[in-house]
């Protein structure tokens, strides 16, 4: 597909039977913007129907495409691929389960062109006692990012990014992790380089007819340890 504007890329693994109602939405807000887009599946070796869903759309939908992974490889390594193999002058990504609601897309392409290279949601979340554990882990997560990486930015999770392509490309090489933890080091690579990040409140809205992958606990003792060792990496580089 040529003369393309916004490339979305979407990481999948185990989607389950709402990614078809999830994609939908996507696509539908896609088609309001004046822009020429593609849409970019990633598919990492899910162990579901989710292979076969994204065939199917693949074969009826114009403006898609898919990268199929022969083992699972994890989400930053599916993002990262999807950077590498999109057309758009601008590229991005978000949760294909839309948490974050796909009526952003509009805003972030619209930062991008006011001069940023790299644009970060920043999540507030819904009231309610649900949402106090992820909400308190994502805020102390936020805190140790500015305390050991000095990157201030709000919210380096966050599943919705947007960034100029020929601008993060270069970084993708330098990216260590492929897993969850990704996310991170984009954002602190990014900040070191020297890239201009723009951050956006976006809402986010827990589904809880999907089940979650992050393990709270255990996934924030390895970010944790993947923050210390980054910082690591990162001071050996001025001795």
């Amino acid at each position: 597909m040529a003369n393309v504007d916004v490339s979305i890329i979407l990481a999948c693994y185990n989607e389950g039977p709402t990614f078809a109602f999830s994609v939908k939405k996507i696509i539908s807000q896609m088609q309001k913007i004046r822009s020429r887009w593609e849409i970019i599946f990633v598919e990492d070796k899910s162990t579901d129907e989710t292979k076969k869903s994204i065939e199917r759309l693949v074969f009826k939908t114009n403006n898609l495409r898919a990268i199929y992974h022969s083992r699972n490889q994890g989400r930053g390594k599916c993002v990262s691929d999807g950077i590498r193999s999109a057309k758009g002058k601008f590229c991005g990504y978000l949760d294909v389960d839309c948490e974050v609601s796909p009526t952003y897309i509009p805003l972030f392409i619209k930062e991008l062109n006011a001069d940023f290279d790299m644009i970060v949601g920043n999540r507030f979340y819904e009231s309610g006692l649900k949402s106090l554990n992820r909400v308190a882990a994502s805020k102390l997560y936020a805190w140790a990012v500015r305390l050991v990486l000095q990157v201030p930015i709000s919210d380096t999770e966050v599943g919705f990014k947007f960034f100029k392509r020929s601008k993060i490309l270069p970084l993708l090489s330098k990216v260590k992790n492929k897993r969850w933890f990704w996310d991170t080091e984009i954002c602190a690579r990014a900040w070191w380089q020297g890239l201009k990040i723009g951050q956006v409140p976006v809402l986010f809205i827990r589904r809880y007819d999907k089940k979650s992958t992050v393990r709270l606990f255990a996934d924030s003792l390895d970010y944790i340890t993947s923050l210390i060792k980054l910082r690591s990496q990162q001071q050996s580089r001025y001795r």
